[in-house]
């Protein structure tokens, strides 16, 4: 299983067994009932629709509640079984576990993990697990089945009642029930080596095969296999100088040819690199190709390190339906959050083995540079910011953290930035669409720029016409600069311009109020809150369920 199931629950009733199966899955995601459900990671309005949704994108799925319901909810999306997630159903009680889907995909594995952790057994119904106690067309980690279709026949003679010999080291087949005997004409043979297809035969290839690439040269990995004699699907991972971990290149042929990258150094040369990292190894090298095939399937998390990642993401502006998607994939896969306190508060819970460092909201580079320390080192990094990280917030002060520094392992980070729902975006949703034309946003905070900066802008702003949008309006520290800023904003704008006030927008008690820039006065306003001041044209008119409604035409006079 390469991806991180979706646990989806439809009531509270059902929350502590779906904790107790997060215990053995600890990235898979809590998916809630909204309005039923309080403490999930992630909330649903549509049962049938979230689980179809999750099916067609391969997320393997474990769905408490009665199997029935999560039959029907997938009937009409069930396609090719050699190519569809693990699928089960868990009582709500944790009492009973039910593969569903995915037989080739390790549904029987992992409901006899999820009964493990549950202290059950599960209804395991496929033949030949129940014969022989394994899944020959699903072995477990560090092993790959060669050909599917072959594996079919091959356990179908099996079940007809053929015995069979094992030719090679596999552990896990010698604690299976199988029909074995030295004489028999059917071989599973377990090995790394290329073989021709047989109809007597399944080959099993251990992934014990680790490859070290100069830099331009993974290309001719396929070609370099081929001439050793070995089966690409015994390939563990590629090795390559961890000077070429930013090479764009490397990475777009790696995926091309579906291998992991791993990075180390290699001052002495490409053999002396693979055999350092995978000690005990047979080498056998190739023009720009050193391989390594080792005794056993090879660890790749042990072998060298991987690129790390920093993914600077917006939150947006608090409910966990607002976030986006790629938001929420990036904390599940993160070892590592930093951020003001506040805004991680609100992008957890988080894991146990998730590190959580909180700082100070003005200790932004110190931030920073943080995250590109653990980052260099090969960890998964996430930087969070309310909203969206590229307005006012941690994008910025990132890339300024990159941009000073001469340290080349920081300039070779995965860095990558997620959009949010930025706060002047949300609160032009709640009152309808004042952000409908030409705006301009700013913030009224001059800790870092001077007070003459943003008068200055204001004012040309203001006599534009254009919309705008005040982050930061108001604090402690300058209660004043909103009335000036008004002051400034009145040279330009009638008495009636609508001003749109939204209060904590996606987050418990938000508040909403549209009232006239004459009416306008700081003590409406708090540092919580966004004001998105009308232009000339924006108008208001009555919500049939009451309040306003505020919008600024797509037209402008004289267009046209």
């Amino acid at each position: 299983m390469h991806r991180a199931p979706a646990i989806v629950i439809l009531g509270p009733g059902s929350l502590a067994t779906a904790q107790r199966i997060q215990q053995r899955y600890p990235q898979a995601r809590i998916h809630g009932l909204a309005g039923r459900v309080q403490g999930a990671d992630a909330y649903y309005t549509a049962f049938g629709d979230t689980l179809r949704g999750l099916y067609e994108d391969g997320t393997p799925l474990i769905a408490l509640c009665a199997a029935g319901i999560v039959i029907r909810s997938l009937a009409g999306a069930l396609g090719d079984k050699d190519d569809e997630p693990p699928v089960l159903a868990v009582a709500e009680d944790g009492s009973a576990v039910v593969p569903l889907l995915g037989g080739l995909a390790g549904v029987n594995r992992m409901a006899r993990e999820i009964a493990e952790q549950l202290g059950t057994t599960p209804a395991i119904t496929t033949s030949g697990e129940l014969r022989f106690g394994t899944c020959l067309l699903n072995p477990p980690a560090g092993y790959a089945l060669a050909d599917l279709e072959q594996g079919k026949r091959f356990v179908s003679d099996l079940l007809a009642g053929e015995p069979v010999r094992i030719a090679g080291e596999a552990p896990w087949l010698m604690q299976a029930q199988l029909p074995a005997s030295d004489a028999a004409t059917r071989t599973i043979h377990v090995g790394c080596e290329a073989r021709p297809a047989s109809r007597d035969e399944l080959l099993i290839h251990p992934r014990s095969v680790v490859a070290g690439v100069a830099g331009g040269r993974l290309a001719n990995l396929p070609e370099a296999l081929q001439q050793a004699g070995i089966a690409p699907l015994s390939l563990a991972c590629v090795l390559a100088d961890e000077q070429a971990m930013a090479d764009a290149d490397l990475h777009q042929t790696a995926q091309a040819l579906g291998v992991a990258l791993r990075f180390a150094p290699s001052p002495t040369g490409l053999a002396n690199m693979v055999a350092a990292a995978v000690p005990g190894a047979r080498l056998i090298e190739q023009p720009g190709v050193v391989i390594g095939v080792a005794p056993a399937p090879v660890d790749v998390a042990g072998v060298g390190r991987r690129r790390g990642r920093l993914a600077v993401i917006g939150l947006g502006p608090g409910a966990a339906e607002l976030m986006v998607p790629a938001v929420k994939a990036e904390l599940a896969q993160a070892e590592d959050v930093l951020g003001y306190e506040t805004y991680v508060r609100m992008a957890g819970p988080f894991r146990d083995d998730q590190v959580v460092h909180c700082t100070d909201n003005r200790e932004e580079m110190q931030r920073a540079r943080h995250a590109f320390r653990l980052a260099a080192e090969g960890r998964s990094v996430v930087v969070v910011s309310s909203g969206d990280p590229g307005v006012f917030a941690m994008a910025a002060a990132v890339l300024e953290a990159l941009h000073a520094s001469d340290d080349p392992a920081w300039h070779r980070v995965d860095l990558q930035m997620l959009p949010g729902v930025s706060a002047c975006l949300a609160t032009a949703a709640q009152a309808g669409a004042p952000l409908g034309h030409d705006f301009c946003v700013m913030s009224l905070s001059d800790n870092l720029k001077p007070w003459s900066i943003i008068e200055k802008r204001l004012d040309l702003a203001a006599q534009a016409d254009l919309v705008l949008a005040f982050y930061n309006p108001i604090s402690k520290a300058r209660p004043h600069q909103l009335g000036t800023a008004l002051e400034v904003v009145r040279r330009h704008r009638e008495g009636r311009t609508p001003v749109v006030l939204g209060r904590d927008i996606g987050r418990p008690g938000q508040t909403l109020r549209v009232v006239t820039l004459d009416e306008l006065v700081p003590e409406m306003v708090d540092m919580r809150t966004m004001v998105l001041v009308g232009s000339s044209t924006t108008c208001v008119f009555p919500r049939a369920s009451g309040g306003v409604w505020a919008y600024t035409p797509r037209w402008y006079p004289g267009a046209g």
